[in-house]
């Protein structure tokens, strides 16, 4: 997993400069957790990706958003995803984060993969955020959202992953 960071450069409608670095990791443990504003998960239900549709924006995503105060990573991973697909969290290992500079400000969105499954059917987000979920083949998320470099690195990693917590859980039962 040496794989160098990647980079991209994000300017808003507002002229605001995003400087993002991914960075591949298994484990968040180096991070300032001050700065870790937002996590979320490549959600596998069986083989297919749990992604969220945002009402407001209009827009297709992976399933996740802000930390609370006093929360663990994982518990706002787990928090998160019932809230806004009504799955439960079995599993869930690091895929990396993004290192977000907005002039001299830095903050860290971590991105983890789960396997999750159904707590019932989804019907609303506490937020009012989520409106719909969906489960897609994970080839066919550029379908509803395309993150270029990072995306694919994202989605790619997440499925190496799978596969290994896929062996570890067929091993162990």
């Amino acid at each position: 997993m040496n794989l160098p960071p990647l980079h991209l450069r994000i300017v808003n409608k507002d002229s605001t400069i995003f400087n993002i670095k991914y960075y591949d990791v298994d484990s968040f443990n180096s991070l300032d957790s001050t700065k870790v504003k937002q996590v979320y998960g490549v959600c596998f239900y069986n083989d297919k990706v749990i992604i969220v549709h945002n009402g407001k924006k209009s827009t297709w995503g992976l399933v996740g958003g802000s930390m609370e105060k006093g929360e663990t990573y994982e518990e706002c991973l787990k928090r998160e995803v019932l809230e806004e697909s009504n799955m439960i969290v079995k599993v869930a290992q690091p895929i990396g984060y993004q290192e977000v500079v907005m002039g001299d400000k830095t903050i860290y969105q971590l991105r983890y993969v789960c396997e999750v499954k159904s707590a019932g059917n989804f019907v609303s987000d506490p937020a009012g955020t989520i409106d719909e979920i969906a489960m897609i083949d994970p080839k066919d998320y550029k379908n509803y959202f395309d993150w270029g470099e990072i995306g694919e690195r994202i989605i790619k990693r997440a499925e190496e992953i799978k596969v290994k917590i896929d062996a570890e859980s067929n091993y162990t039962h």
